[in-house]
């Protein structure tokens, strides 16, 4: 089962300052792209576990993926409005994206399917 969350960066700098696996891209597909990446695949999680104090201890459900995410994205106002489509829990989903944007996205809306 798929749900729709429409995510909001207000200032996509802030988010491409937030740390280590900050996003890196400037525009709305760019952003977009490197999000759909970090929920299909693993390498962002793997990336995060290794630097933890004792990786073995990390819950490995923070680490599941879905390779039929969705990601688009759109340049508005200055800031970037995204939709993501995943399988994903919401509670991973709020993990990635503040590894990737810190705390700079908001949730505007969550939808089923």
């Amino acid at each position: 089962m798929s749900t729709r969350y429409l995510i909001r960066l207000p200032e996509p700098e802030k988010a491409r300052a937030a740390g280590e696996h900050a996003l890196r891209a400037q525009g709305a597909a760019g952003i977009a792209s490197e999000v759909e990446d970090a929920l299909r695949g693993d390498t962002l999680f793997t990336r995060w576990r290794a630097l933890q104090p004792d990786p073995d201890e990390v819950d490995p459900a923070l680490g599941i993926t879905d390779p039929s995410a969705r990601v688009t994205g759109e340049d508005r106002d200055l800031g970037v409005d995204l939709v993501v489509s995943t399988s994903i829990s919401s509670t991973v989903l709020k993990h990635r994206l503040h590894l990737l944007a810190g705390s700079a996205w908001e949730l505007r809306d969550v939808r089923a399917g």
